[in-house]
């Protein structure tokens, strides 16, 4: 969709306005476009709604971080905002907390001020107008979604209003904040064609997927499954052939995609290069696999590392294993973008060596997806775009509503089978016959694999109410042999992830209590 282009035509246009029409900066502020020349044209129309996906923007760095907060990752920036949740150890204070509030809010008044002067176009092409207005709703559902994820009871701010009414808004409960995001999902994919143009934009599909999601969390199980349904009925996406090359180059836009932000180098690029690329690359190893997310990965035939006659050798742990392990996760002994071998023994004397510096994974596993060798030569300088919703999370999310619906039907072992049975997947199919708690188990580990690293794992194990299960205790990685021919696990050393149960609901940032007197704070906060 490119629309940072158009925001750089909006921008260009107030300078027009400022060096040729000196009449005007005597009345209207000079900072921005004011509405009295505004909201003529259905180019306005057109670049106001751009305005609003700048705020769906995530650079690399916010993209990976959910699941390096989280059991399968480790944040390797000890005094990050991240690491701090990571650990359990913050509060109203914190920056990431703050920011997440900061910028859904500020995305929802940029969509309400849209919404609020579009009929102000003298158009002659209702149809845009109608396309854009859905668009503009369904991304402030989805800027409400997180709200109503991380901070439960949340303002509910549906109009434009005053800096003044800001301070008196009072939190609405987050049941009705659902049935809000429920409402304008549905409602906005009614505005929405099946396809646009201009990729990144929203469309039907899209509308329908942030909607199953936003179910899904809500615990509104029919509503997700219906949802999802709708987004198969539309027969518009399907897997991609190649979980590989998925997040490569080469597979942008392929029929997967639901939702993404698209990217151009030395334009509007993205850091992923550099956030999760191994040292000797040029990377920085700032969000890593953890080794609960490595051995998650099965067995070729299916069986899980652990059970009698699998066939694991922990001499050769990576051996005969899910491919998408490989496909997902730089592992001793991969080959490197720039055609070197992955080495992140201790003694290795390699640049990747654990322990050798504070910039090397200290799990010894570095994050393959999105890494591609396009960007060897400038890793902070990267054109790939990044999947905010892709089918195969649509297939999962029906399964899973399904199953807690307890609904096993054949339709839930096809929709898992799918993803399971990718052509260069081709993990053993779920058989027939499993009871609600064996089938939830399964969903919840192909979510786990599939998706690793695609920023969803912190919302699962939150949602699932695991996370104090899954996050305290040490942090481990790579397990290799010693001289001596012994098994050692590497240690993330000095650090202990400690997950309360007040951390299942973020704190009302602190700068926003006060502000606003009548903001409440969360219970344990």
């Amino acid at each position: 969709m490119n629309y940072f282009k158009n925001i750089s035509v909006l921008l260009t246009l107030a300078l027009l306005f400022q060096s040729c029409q000196k009449d005007l900066l005597e009345t209207i502020p000079n900072d921005r476009i004011s509405t009295e020349i505004f909201w003529k044209t259905d180019q306005d129309a057109t670049l106001a709604a751009n305005a609003v996906y700048t705020y769906l923007t995530e650079n690399a760095n916010h993209y990976f971080s959910w699941d390096g907060m989280s059991d399968i990752g480790y944040t390797h920036s000890p005094q990050s905002s991240e690491s701090f949740i990571l650990q359990g150890q913050f509060d109203a204070l914190n920056g990431r907390v703050s920011d997440d509030w900061d910028k859904a809010y500020a995305g929802i008044h940029a969509a309400n001020s849209f919404l609020a002067n579009v009929d102000k176009v003298d158009t002659k092409n209702p149809a845009l107008i109608d396309r854009l207005k859905g668009e503009v709703r369904t991304l402030r559902a989805y800027f409400y979604i997180r709200l109503a994820f991380l901070f439960g009871d949340v303002p509910l701010v549906t109009t434009e209003i005053s800096l003044d009414e800001s301070k008196k808004q009072t939190r609405a409960p987050v049941s009705q904040v659902w049935d809000f995001i429920s409402q304008e999902l549905t409602e906005a994919a009614d505005l929405l064609p099946k396809t646009q143009t201009d990729k990144g934009r929203i469309t039907k599909g899209a509308a329908l997927a942030i909607k199953a999601r936003a179910m899904l969390y809500a615990g509104r199980y029919q509503d997700a499954a219906n949802a999802a349904q709708a987004v198969t009925d539309l027969n518009t996406y399907h897997l991609y052939s190649s979980y590989k090359n998925l997040f490569s180059y080469a597979a942008e836009n392929n029929p997967e995609v639901i939702l993404d932000i698209q990217f151009i180098k030395d334009t509007y690029s993205n850091n992923a290069f550099a956030t999760l690329a191994p040292k000797s690359q040029n990377g920085n190893s700032i969000y890593v696999p953890t080794k609960n997310l490595v051995d998650a990965y099965e067995m070729s035939n299916g069986d899980s590392i652990g059970d009698a006659g699998s066939g694991f050798d922990p001499y050769n742990p990576y051996q005969d294993r899910d491919p998408r392990l490989l496909y997902s996760v730089f592992v001793p002994g991969d080959s490197l973008p720039n055609g070197g071998i992955f080495n992140p023994k201790p003694d290795s004397k390699t640049g990747d060596a654990v322990y050798s510096t504070f910039v090397v994974s200290p799990t010894g596993y570095n994050v393959k997806k999105y890494v591609n060798k396009e960007d060897l030569s400038i890793p902070g300088n990267c054109g790939i775009n990044l999947i905010l919703v892709r089918y195969a999370e649509v297939l999962l999310t029906y399964a899973e509503a399904k199953t807690e619906l307890n609904q096993v039907d054949a339709s839930v072992y096809d929709a898992v089978n799918q993803i399971r049975q990718r052509p260069d997947v081709n993990m053993p199919a779920v058989t027939t016959g499993k009871t609600q708690d064996e089938m939830r188990n399964i969903i919840r580990h192909e979510r786990m694999v599939e998706l690793a690293f695609e920023g969803l794992r912190y919302f699962d194990i939150l949602r699932w109410k695991i996370a104090e299960n899954v996050m305290p205790g040490k942090v481990y990685g790579m397990t290799y042999v010693d001289n001596d021919g012994n098994l050692q696990t590497v240690e993330v050393t000095g650090w202990t992830n400690l997950f309360s149960s007040r951390n299942y609901q973020w704190p009302i940032p602190q700068n926003e209590l006060d502000l606003n007197p009548q903001l409440t704070q969360n219970t344990g906060w």
